[in-house]
């Protein structure tokens, strides 16, 4: 059974995973589908630990930069409400 879900990305790294896809004869969703499925089948330490960091190294524009954020669940919601204004 297929879940619909919404994600924010970088523009250009979307025009890139399109035509990547395009080229690979896959869905966008599809492609995304594989690589959450690689990385959570296994487990990993950190980030640089999972086999598709490397791919992602590759493919980046320089070194992939993993973002995380602790945030409370209030600033959470104020944020998705002013992404809405």
């Amino acid at each position: 059974m297929d879940a619909k879900v919404t994600l924010s990305f970088n523009a250009e790294v979307i025009s890139r995973a399109k035509k990547f896809a395009d080229e690979k004869n896959i869905s966008l969703s599809r492609l995304t589908e594989y690589l959450y499925d690689r990385i959570t089948s296994h487990a990993h330490q950190t980030l640089e630990e999972m086999p598709v960091s490397n791919w992602v190294n590759q493919v980046a524009e320089g070194a992939a930069v993993y973002k995380t954020k602790r945030s409370s669940r209030k600033s959470l919601k104020t944020e998705f409400f002013k992404s809405k204004k």
